[in-house]
């Protein structure tokens, strides 16, 4: 892991009598690509205006090399914000909108002019240099503003949602360009959004916001397989969240039992769709099986989504690779390793 850049210790925000923040704390080390993720009215823009500097802190402290920054105005932070809206101005051309703030800081006609097309070289678009902006595609927009920030070489890079105003094929493809465009720089981005598959393939953690508080962060395969919650299971991709009681080292929900070893009393679970699977053969290999109904087949491709119902009414999700219909009556099963223990949701 590399050193700690940003960290940011309890930090709260209220709006009048709403409190948006309420005490998040969390590291955002040197050269990391973390994203916050939640759902609309969590706090996650509001946690980057705090740390770009456009809005003050009730409570709490933010630091950047272990120096305080909550208290600088955000031009004397090393911070540069993407946000939604590009903002690039027309009547200029594409070296002119990544020179401007440069040349609004004092720098020389001659090296703002350097440094801007230093960016556009890093963000591969400098055969657009004099071009207007108003002829660029949507994602060679983004890039210009990516490269206006990068110009003015910050510490930290915040990005708010920059990817939302794309279609969703030039979406998917920035999203890997921006992944490879943070590694060629080397500079620790913070990155918002509200789309778990962004934030999947884009992180290397994510930071769950639920409510103004944060719910889980981990790397993105630990908290896709290891949720702490049911809020954070169920948010990050499809779950099925099994509720059961435990009793004499068995599990029982409904007609779904297996061997587990936890206390007696009762106990959340969360079983992912891809995670049980049509039964062949007469060896469970260790697995636990249950008959249910398959009441919707949805086809995809490679896999298919089949909605299933249990004997007793339980409903369940599940992931089946191939797309060979699946009979109505059939037997599935999972493997005890698969069920991961969550805490239910206050």
């Amino acid at each position: 892991m590399n050193p700690t850049l940003l960290s940011v210790r309890n930090v709260r925000k209220r709006f009048g009598a709403r409190e948006v923040l309420l005490g998040i704390s969390f590291d955002v080390a040197e050269a990391e690509f973390l994203t916050v993720l939640g759902e609309s009215g969590s706090g996650k823009t509001t946690l980057l205006r705090l740390i770009a500097g456009f809005e003050t802190t009730d409570g709490g402290e933010i630091l950047m090399s272990n120096e305080r920054i909550d208290q600088l105005p955000p031009y004397h932070r090393r911070v540069n914000t993407v946000f939604q809206q590009y903002a690039l101005f027309p009547h200029m051309t594409v070296l002119e909108n990544v020179a401007y703030g440069l040349r609004v800081k004092g720098a020389s006609k001659q090296e703002a002019i350097g440094r801007a097309g230093q960016a556009l070289e890093q963000v591969k678009i400098s055969q657009y240099a004099n071009s207007s902006p108003l002829r660029l595609s949507g994602g060679q927009q983004q890039r210009v503003a990516l490269a206006r920030a990068l110009v003015n070489r910050p510490r930290l890079l915040l990005l708010d949602e920059p990817l939302s105003a794309l279609d969703a094929n030039l979406r998917r493809q920035m999203q890997m360009e921006l992944k490879t465009l943070q590694r060629e720089v080397k500079i620790a981005f913070v990155y918002v959004t509200h789309d778990q598959e962004e934030a999947m393939a884009l992180s290397d953690r994510i930071a769950l916001l639920r409510g103004g508080l944060l719910e889980q962060i981990a790397s993105p395969a630990e908290i896709y397989n290891h949720p702490a919650t049911a809020y954070t299971a169920a948010f990050i991709g499809k779950t099925n969240l099994i509720r059961a009681e435990i009793k004499a080292g068995e599990a029982r929900a409904g007609v779904i039992r297996w061997k587990i070893s936890l206390q007696d009393g009762p106990a959340t679970f969360s079983l992912r769709p891809e995670n049980i699977r049509v039964a062949t053969g007469t060896d469970a290999n260790g697995s636990f099986r249950f008959a249910a109904r398959v009441t919707q087949q949805i086809f995809q491709g490679a896999t298919r989504i089949l909605q299933i119902e249990c004997e007793d009414g339980a409903r369940l999700e599940v992931r089946s690779q191939g797309n060979a219909d699946i009979a109505t009556q059939s037997i599935f099963e999972f493997r005890g390793a698969d069920l991961v223990v969550v805490k239910d949701n206050e």
